[in-house]
């Protein structure tokens, strides 16, 4: 069984979508004169046995609105250079919140050129530490 099954038989995926904030974002100088639109994807894997509520209460589960503010706080501090540094800041927090088995982050820069929808970046990652433990 591979990682990507085993996530699949054995967690949750918690999805924010499309989330669009100004941001200081990239490298070029017409980037660094003004804040651009910046979306983002954010998907996080939960084991299912740690997030399947009893009692219909947020308590039981990863709360999406700490993944939204994870987003917000890094884009208020300031200036980013590459979309891969926003990632992988974004990956690190993310993936330090108890029983998280993976992350993806997904930015995307819509207005950077004309003649395409956006330039982004991908990231994946698995929380070894469970992995190690538990899937194959």
């Amino acid at each position: 069984m591979s990682r990507m099954d085993w996530l699949q038989a054995h967690c949750r995926r918690l999805m924010l979508r499309g989330l669009t904030v100004q941001a200081w974002i990239g490298i070029h100088d017409f980037e660094k004169a003004a804040p651009q639109r910046l979306t983002l994807d954010v998907d996080i894997y939960v084991r299912l046995a740690d997030t399947t509520p009893q009692a219909d209460a947020i308590a039981e589960v990863l709360d999406y609105d700490f993944v939204r503010d994870a987003v917000h706080e890094r884009i208020a501090r300031g200036p980013i250079g590459l979309q891969e540094t926003l990632g992988d800041e974004l990956l690190a927090t993310l993936m330090a919140q108890p029983g998280v088995v993976a992350v993806r982050v997904r930015t995307a820069k819509p207005d950077v050129y004309p003649d395409c929808e956006f330039v982004g970046v991908e990231t994946f990652r698995f929380n070894e530490s469970i992995l190690r433990n538990e899937a194959p």
